[in-house]
């Protein structure tokens, strides 16, 4: 029997006019210096914090592997002020995460409801989201990878709320058109095929895609060969954040061990944020019987890569109140140390 594919150019792809927001960047945005409607304390976010202060002094990097819901929950200006300020060298994403950040640049808003679209057979189906698949293809073409082709896109295509983009403020810190650290931050977008809407689309480019987004990959690995004496937060992402960050590391240290003399990657920090209940030892990979074994930011991020000599935490709370309440911790060290 012959294989059949399904063909997409039977799709009908309607305007995002006519999608029901969910999200709307007036109602979720938080600022540096603005309210937060969460306030949030935990032991952990003071040593974070100093620890990204000492990162910075030491030249390491400062990784944040964030899930989609950590932009969703409107904290993309924070964490484009911590890279203005050299405290956030690499900020990786996954699909969904990069979606809502181009869809809230285009339209100022994002997100829709899984349950009534589905049912409709258009879910993910809207016509302004497939200028996603123009960008990567149009920035593959051109050596870039995923991230970089999304900012890019976002600023030569005047989006009206670029401002608060993490893809197009960090290309611009690369382009040195704002102002920037000395050494601009990367934004990396991670994708795997058929996870998101924009693999339904007529115009996805499996080819264009799978380059750039590896390029992506080999930039945070290249990041991660300067993780010693540096920070790695695990902030919402149970599969693609410890899942990248752990070929990353293994690939940095095989590099950096037969270097004369060897050069250690051991002495570092590493934190989760999310909402699992871990227990209170966090320091100890769980049984096999342990529903716990199975969530992989735990024996991964807190555990694993840290064994040789470098420190981990976890933060358990709701990612707009978290990241804020670390934000801040960061942004008043950095003021005090100025």
């Amino acid at each position: 029997m012959s294989r059949t594919e399904f063909d997409r150019t039977a799709l009908k792809l309607l305007p995002l006019a006519e999608r029901v927001h969910d999200t709307r960047r007036e109602e979720v945005m938080l600022y540096p210096d603005g309210p937060r409607p969460l306030p949030f304390e935990h032991k952990a976010i003071s040593e974070l914090a100093d620890t990204t202060i000492m990162a910075r002094q030491q030249q390491s990097s400062i990784i944040f592997a964030c899930g989609a819901h950590v932009l969703r929950s409107g904290n993309g200006p924070l964490l484009i002020d911590l890279m203005r300020r050299g405290l956030l060298t690499n900020l990786v994403l996954n699909g969904a995460g990069s979606i809502h950040d181009f869809e809230m640049a285009m339209i100022g808003a994002t997100c829709e409801s899984v349950a009534k679209y589905v049912s409709e057979g258009q879910f993910g189906l809207w016509r302004e989201t497939s200028y996603y698949n123009d960008a990567i293809a149009a920035g593959a073409k051109d050596g870039l990878g995923v991230g970089d082709s999304l900012g890019r896109w976002i600023v030569e295509q005047n989006f009206p709320y670029a401002e608060t983009s993490v893809l197009a403020m960090a290309w611009k810190m690369r382009q040195g058109t704002v102002e920037r650290p000395h050494i601009a931050p990367a934004v990396t977008v991670h994708i795997a095929f058929g996870q998101d809407i924009v693999h339904e689309h007529p115009n996805f480019d499996p080819a264009a895609t799978g380059v750039a987004t590896y390029r992506d990959f080999l930039t945070l690995t290249d990041a991660v060969t300067r993780l010693e004496c540096g920070v790695f937060l695990n902030i919402g992402t149970a599969v693609m954040g410890p899942e990248v960050y752990l070929k990353a590391i293994a690939m940095a240290r095989n590099v950096a061990k037969q270097q004369t003399p060897p050069r250690p990657i051991r002495q570092f920090t590493t934190a989760v944020f999310d909402m699992a209940d871990l227990g209170d030892d966090i320091h100890t990979v769980a049984p096999k019987n342990d529903p716990r074994y199975y969530f992989r930011p735990f024996k991964t991020v807190l555990v694993r890569t840290v064994a040789d000599g470098g420190h981990s935490f976890y933060v358990r709370g709701e990612h707009r109140a978290t990241v804020p309440a670390l934000y801040d911790a960061i942004r008043q060290r950095d003021t005090a140390s100025r």
